[in-house]
C-alpha cells in the first residue's frame, strides 16, 4: 500500500470537541497549512486530522499551540508516523 507521508514529521490527531463546537473547530483547523487532510466524524472522535510538518518539534508546536488552543477543542490523540524502510 503506498502513502502519501513526505519525508518530515507525520501524524495523524484525533480531537474531541466540546458538544455542538465540531464545525467551528472544523473551519478553525482550515488555517493551519500543515493539515493536508480533515474529516469530521461520527463515533468516540469528532475530527480527524492529518498533519505533514517539517520535523517534530514543529509537529510539536502545531498540536500543543495551534490546535489545542482552538476553543472548543477538550482533547486531543496524536498517532506520529512510523517510516516504513523499503
Amino acid at each position: 500500500m503506498k502513502s502519501d507521508i513526505h519525508n518530515g514529521a507525520s501524524a495523524i490527531v484525533l480531537i474531541n470537541t466540546e458538544p455542538g463546537k465540531e464545525s467551528q473547530v472544523y473551519s478553525q483547523i482550515e488555517n493551519i497549512p500543515e493539515v493536508v487532510e480533515s474529516l469530521m466524524l461520527f463515533g468516540e472522535y469528532d475530527l480527524y486530522l492529518k498533519l505533514n510538518c517539517r520535523d517534530f518539534g514543529d509537529l510539536s508546536g502545531i498540536v500543543i499551540s495551534r490546535i489545542r488552543s482552538i476553543i472548543g477543542v477538550e482533547s486531543t490523540m496524536t498517532l506520529t508516523v512510523a517510516p516504513v524502510e523499503k
